[in-house]
């Protein structure tokens, strides 16, 4: 049960605070690679995460559905919808804390994109089953896009 039609694929991104340059061309980059792959991305994110993704993507190529981020997990917390993966941006300890609330209230396979300054301190953080996915990458978004790709062609074979 993913939604409404059983048959497709769903995933979605979830953007903290937009503080960390590289979160925005990442998420677009995940978008473009999943909606690729035949899943469906649905970025719930922050007020600001949102309104970034909408200016970096005006005529909407990538984008499709975007929610408010306390609206999603309240609608999974009411089981009133959910995803197959769910791809969780983290790069502070509320990143954290949506993750490990995200592997709580949601049957999707879970994946951590920890990036930032103190990628690496963070990983200790994480104590829920998920995927790590980790690069210190706060302007540069290649040492996290490598990683990404590592893991991306496993994602979707688990799907």
């Amino acid at each position: 049960m993913s939604e409404k039609n059983t048959s497709e694929k769903t995933a979605l991104i979830l953007l903290g605070c937009p503080q960390v340059p590289v979160q925005t061309s990442m998420a677009l980059y995940l978008v473009h690679g999943l909606s690729q792959q035949g899943i469906r991305p649905v970025v719930a994110g922050t007020t600001a995460a949102r309104r970034l993704m909408e200016v970096a993507d005006p005529g909407r190529h990538y984008l499709g559905e975007m929610a408010d981020l306390d609206a999603t997990i309240d609608e999974i917390t009411g089981k009133v919808r959910d995803f197959d993966l769910c791809f969780v941006f983290i790069h502070n300890d509320s990143g954290v804390a949506y993750a490990g609330t995200m592997a709580y209230i949601s049957r999707a396979r879970l994946y951590a994109l920890l990036f930032g300054e103190h990628a690496e301190d963070l990983v200790g953080e994480i104590e829920f089953p998920c995927e790590v996915i980790a690069a210190k990458a706060v302007h540069n978004p290649m040492p996290l896009k490598r990683r990404l790709d590592e893991v991306m062609q496993w994602a979707v074979s688990k799907r």
